[in-house]
């Protein structure tokens, strides 16, 4: 039997009601073939206490720029400097 647009749903004596109806939504990119790459790709997590044992046990090497700036900027100088005049920085005396 069909409904009319002023009928119950409380008045029907039937059980079980079939309904049709069209979902809204955005379309899908890309195929369902595809699903899961990313998380399949990316390592697991590391609990931050593991994390920061790992740091404590090996410092990362500096690189490039910051490299030359610890290798060229003297930190503890021996040598007394004399009246003003600075040295090289391949300077024995």
């Amino acid at each position: 039997s069909s409904l009319n647009e002023d009928d119950l749903v409380a008045n029907l004596q039937c059980l079980s009601i079939d309904v049709s109806v069209s979902l809204k939504g955005g379309k899908v990119h890309g195929s369902l073939a595809h699903a899961g790459k990313v998380k399949g790709q990316t390592p697991p997590q590391v609990d931050k206490q593991e994390e920061e044992e790992e740091e404590e046990e090996e410092k990362k090497k500096k690189t490039g720029r910051a490299k030359r700036s610890v290798q060229y900027s003297p930190q503890f100088v021996n040598v007394v400097q004399g009246f003003g005049c600075r040295s090289g920085l391949n300077a024995n005396s």
